[in-house]
């Protein structure tokens, strides 16, 4: 299924259609709260990593290059969560209620596991025809890209502007701070910032770190982080006390209260869980129906 973008009006954005029927409450609430930060709620979840790990030692086949990990299969279950609750892909900005267009996500990399290396920007377009297995590729080709020398235009503006003096690098930046709040940043300088993707995904597992809470930004658009933790051994009980030890990942969800109600958000958080231990529902397209009741 092909995107298309919406004709464009008055008070939409390049990249978002403003929404026009916004309920009440959610109008006031914009207005009242204009921050992002003032309106987080914070969500976890442990998920049972038996199926993804039995799923990943059949996708990883002897031969194969670039290995799929547990983190190719939460991103994509995250990527085919937003598209089948759109309202995940909504955020405020400039008191204004807001629906992307497309369904992104993005991340930072270690170019090295060094102390000093640095990191680089990953940004990932969910296409409604995008499976786990283009998304796999899509990720390999920009983490092999950065950590063979590659440059982002996030990165690079970030570096220019820190080699200038001070006084005319706080001027820039406050002036963007601006261009940001009625979205005229120029598309080149946040092309690979996370911050203004669907969701901004961070891997603490893969630095031996335990899953936590994560803050949104007021800078971007992102209303969703997710913060992947370090896998872990943990019980499962039944009515009858200790039955067996389940490796378990822990989740991190810190999302903006003003994009959809508890209900939305209890339905979603399902959905996701139930694709984590489905893994084969993510060979399909994201914009595929599944049969769940969540």
């Amino acid at each position: 299924m092909a995107e298309t973008t919406p004709a464009k009006h008055w008070g939409d954005r390049r990249d978002a259609t403003l929404l026009r029927d916004a309920d009440s409450m959610h109008f006031i609430m914009g207005v009242v709260y204009p921050n992002r930060p003032d309106n987080e709620a914070y969500i976890s979840e442990r998920i049972d990593l038996t199926a993804i790990k039995e799923y990943l030692a059949k996708k990883n086949v002897e031969g194969i290059d670039f290995k799929y990990t547990f983190f190719h299969v939460i991103l994509t279950g995250l990527l085919k969560t937003i598209t089948l609750r759109p309202k995940l892909n909504r955020f405020y900005k400039n008191e204004n209620y807001y629906q992307r267009h497309e369904i992104t996500a993005g991340f930072t990399m270690k170019k090295k596991f060094e102390d000093h290396a640095e990191e680089g920007l990953a940004f990932i377009h969910g296409k409604p025809d995008a499976t786990i297995d283009t998304i796999h590729d899509e990720i390999r080709d920009q983490v092999t890209g950065y950590r063979g020398g590659k440059h982002d235009s996030t990165g690079d503006a970030m570096d220019l502007f820190n080699r200038l003096p001070r006084w005319l690098s706080k001027t820039i930046v406050h002036f963007l701070m601006w261009m940001d709040k009625h979205g005229w940043v120029p598309q080149s300088l946040i092309a690979n910032d996370a911050n203004y993707a669907s969701v901004f995904i961070t891997n603490l597992g893969s630095i031996k770190l335990k899953c936590g809470y994560h803050h949104l930004s007021t800078w971007g658009t992102t209303s969703l982080f997710v913060v992947i933790g370090e896998k872990k051994w943990s019980p499962l009980y039944d009515e009858h006390g200790l039955v067996k030890m389940y490796e378990s990942l822990d989740i991190g969800l810190t999302v903006d209260e003003r994009i959809a109600d508890g209900y939305y958000y209890s339905k979603s958080v399902r959905l996701l869980k139930y694709l984590l231990e489905h893994p084969e529902e993510l060979e399909k397209p994201l914009s595929a129906e599944i049969d769940f009741e969540y």
